[in-house]
């Protein structure tokens, strides 16, 4: 609700209880009491201006209204109830948590009347009580009304707060399974690959000292040396992996980037296959996770193309740099397909995807296969 709209709600209530308190005054008739005259009205006026206080300043607005009121009463004007001008300050006090405050001052009103009107006019207690009772219901009636909906909000709010204590628990539960999830997988990955590879390392390492220095023997100690090479730089990319496994979200590169782009690309072709590097563009600032990104999508291309490519194959691998993306393309003039690359083409795909990018395989128009992806330089 805009402020406007408070203001002209709060105008109309007001409005409307200064006619009612008009028509009582003007209709009040008890001899022993003043007659009304210009003050008495504009004392009736004056009561109903804190009213448009009651939101913001509810006790102050039952106070000032009570005052105002209570200087009617003490000028000897014709008795008027209370309860018409009071309601609306008495019921957002009562929201506000006054309760007693708001008690205590119509309680005051009801109590003292009763007992001036039963003493000092003569009348019955019995005749009195019944004229009050009216009015008292309606006061009683509007501080419980205010108490009902104030213990309603309450409630509201509280089991809001349940609620959103309750999702932060889940979600702390849930960050910590995936927490333990990762320490499995790094475990798992630990007990199965890495031990693997160390062995792989370690007989590379066997079979070069076992052939020695044997001229006649140099492609076989090439591609050992490479065998041993490559295993150990994969111990390393492990360890590293697994460190991030263990530490922090799975989704932050592990410090390895295309800068590593040179040795892979030499790795591949002591492996046997020839490869063709070509650079444009200036790499500047790359964003971890895309640098990250972009040197596993080229590691894993180049692995199919030397699982998948068939023999004397040819690659070419292009990195280029541009102002809001970085292209990669691997080409390869073998005979292997999309079929073939099994998972290791889908994680490249979720890889791109992932930071916003593309990634396209297919075969080429040549012949043998291509691998394009396109990756934005800052995926904030």
């Amino acid at each position: 609700m805009t402020g406007l709209r408070r203001f002209a709600i709060d105008a109309g209530i007001a409005t409307v209880a200064g006619l009612i308190n008009a028509i009582m005054i003007h209709e009040a008739q008890e001899p022993w009491s003043r007659t009304p005259d210009a003050f008495a009205y504009t004392l009736g006026v004056l009561m109903t201006l804190p009213i448009f206080l009651h939101r913001h300043r509810p006790l102050a607005a039952l106070l000032l209204s009570s005052l105002v009121l209570f200087a009617y009463y003490s000028s000897d004007y014709p008795g008027i109830s209370p309860i018409t001008v009071l309601a609306p300050p008495l019921y957002s006090a009562v929201m506000a948590g006054h309760l007693r405050w708001a008690v205590g001052v119509i309680s005051t009103f009801y109590v003292g009347g009763y007992l001036i009107v039963v003493f000092n006019e003569q009348i019955e207690a019995l005749q009195a009580l019944s004229e009050f009772l009216t009015n008292g219901g309606l006061a009683v009636a509007v501080i419980l009304l205010a108490e009902v909906v104030r213990s309603r909000r309450a409630l509201a709010e509280e089991t809001q707060e349940r609620l959103r204590l309750a999702a932060d628990e889940r979600e702390i539960l849930a960050a910590r399974r995936v927490a333990e999830d990762r320490v499995r997988i790094a475990r798992e990955l630990h007990d199965t690959v890495a031990h693997s590879m160390a062995t792989i390392t370690v007989q590379a390492r066997t079979a070069l000292h076992v052939h020695g220095e044997d001229p006649a023997s140099d492609d076989v100690r090439t591609a050992l040396s490479a065998i041993r090479e490559t295993s150990k730089r994969a111990l390393r990319e492990m360890g590293d992996t697994l460190g991030v496994l263990r530490a922090e979200p799975a989704d932050k590169a592990d410090g390895v980037g295309l800068e590593r782009l040179p040795a892979l690309v030499e790795a591949v072709q002591a492996a046997g296959v020839p490869v063709e590097l070509a650079v444009t563009g200036t790499s500047g600032e790359l964003a971890p996770a895309v640098d990250h990104a972009a040197y596993r999508i080229m590691q894993e291309s180049l692995t199919n193309v030397l699982r998948h490519a068939g023999s004397e194959v040819n690659a070419r691998v292009r990195v280029a740099y541009e102002p809001e993306d970085v292209v990669l393309e691997i080409a390869d003039d073998g005979v292997g397909s999309e079929e073939e690359c099994g998972h290791g083409l889908n994680g490249m795909r979720e890889r791109a995807e992932g930071l916003g990018g593309t990634l396209t395989a297919e075969p080429g128009p040549d012949g043998g296969f291509v691998v394009t992806a396109r990756l934005p330089r800052d995926t904030a």
